[in-house]
């Protein structure tokens, strides 16, 4: 019986659609030992995972704006900040074409097999902030009256709002941050037996002025990261969550029990979620979540961070193509990586797998991409699975874990 619901899963996922089959729950990569530690996984994750996309005539509104200014933006950067946006940035950056790209729901991508979703977040403590975009404004002033659909759902309350760029980019599949984790929850709800899924939350704390009028952005402080955490616990519940401190354990900064593989086993973490936070300009911007909490004691989620710094769990290398050394490096030593397989969409234009093939190769836990489903705006084929098929497979470099031995 589990070998039948296992081969009518992976039925489920190569055909791109959700089976629902009566009986026990479905177990996520059943054949996997569950002795394996979270770390010696890898799953397929999306970049932006709630974006909708943009309106053609925003996108064009966008190129205009931001072609005339994008160089001087980036000549302004500090020289730190600059070589790492333009190392994780390494394709021409084209305004219309760097978010021509579109997700399903979130329920809908882990029905497809994705395990890793990437939600931003931007503070709006009052309620109202991100309701009424610019490029909506001045396109109606322009006399457009059919632009695609905006969901305003509880953007006038109070909370954590999901959107890339505001005025911008702004159409989510779930406007807040609450209503994200309650579709989450809900999933997970229904299929307990999943691996641990990797929620990474990207904490905006940058104005990006492209439109006259811009929305004004709120900085977050180590009281909003505090009702951040409040938030992740009062939705997904703390039962249903891997800390830092659950993985700390008994020692004495996060590094070192990372270093010394403490992290849950399968078995110890399916139907669990992880969280991690990051910034798109550095360690500063998230600097007030580390405040007050040494290797993030009593925190909710980890952290983006340097190798060795005492909270350093989850590591970020976005371009494997150049990075590909460095993280198999790093796994090797117990961390968390992510990277992507595409970015700025040039991989779909040019219908390149380089990338996506050297994300794999690299043993980093989270493989990010646009394009888990095929149909993109370029017309070409290009689409993201992970090798193999299934939800998730046992890591390269770690393939002895699962008595398969070292690729």
């Amino acid at each position: 019986m589990n070998k039948l619901l296992s081969i009518l899963a992976m039925f489920a996922l190569i055909g791109g659609s959700a089976v629902a089959v009566a009986g026990p729950a479905l177990v996520d990569a059943p054949d996997l030992p569950d002795t394996l530690r979270i770390n010696q996984i890898q799953v397929l994750g999306t970049h932006n995972s709630y974006s909708q996309g943009l309106d053609p005539r925003v996108s064009a509104l966008f190129e205009e704006k931001l072609g005339k200014t994008l160089d001087a933006l980036i000549d302004r950067m500090p020289p730190a900040a600059r070589a790492l946006f333009e190392e994780e940035h390494p394709n021409p950056m084209i305004p219309g074409d760097m978010l021509r790209y579109a997700h399903p729901g979130l329920a809908a991508q882990l029905d497809m097999g994705v395990r890793s979703l990437e939600i931003d977040i931007n503070p709006d403590p009052a309620g109202g902030l991100y309701s009424s975009p610019v490029a909506y404004r001045m396109l109606r002033d322009r006399g457009v009256t059919d632009l695609l659909p905006f969901d305003k759902t509880d953007l006038d309350k109070p909370g954590f709002k999901v959107l890339h760029i505001p005025d911008i980019d702004f159409r989510s599949s779930c406007p807040t941050l609450r209503l994200c984790l309650q579709q989450v929850r809900t999933w997970s709800d229904r299929h307990p037996r999943h691996v641990p899924l990797f929620l990474l939350i990207e904490a905006k704390n940058q104005d990006m002025p492209t439109l006259p009028n811009a929305t004004r952005t709120v900085p977050f402080t180590p009281a909003l990261f505090d009702d951040l955490d409040r938030e992740l616990v009062e939705v997904m519940g703390r039962e249903r969550m891997i800390t830092p401190d659950d993985v700390r354990g008994n020692h004495r900064t996060l590094n070192q029990a990372v270093r010394a593989g403490n992290w849950p086993t399968l078995e110890q973490a399916r139907g669990k979620v992880l969280f991690m936070i990051l910034t798109a300009n550095g360690p500063g911007a998230t600097a007030d979540y580390l405040a007050g909490h040494p290797s993030l004691r009593g925190r909710m989620a980890f952290l983006r961070a340097q190798p060795g710094e005492d909270h350093a769990a989850f590591l970020m290398f976005d371009n494997a193509l150049r990075r590909s050394a460095e993280i198999a490096q790093y796994v090797q030593q117990g961390y968390l990586i992510r990277t992507r397989s595409d970015i700025e969409t040039h991989e779909a234009k040019i219908n390149s797998l380089a990338r996506a093939n050297a994300a794999f190769a690299s043993g980093a836990q989270m493989v990010s991409t646009d394009f888990e489903v095929g149909g993109n705006g370029y017309g070409t084929s290009y689409i993201v699975r992970l090798p193999g098929g299934g939800v998730a497979r046992c890591r390269p470099h770690a393939r002895d874990a699962c008595g398969e031995g070292q690729p």
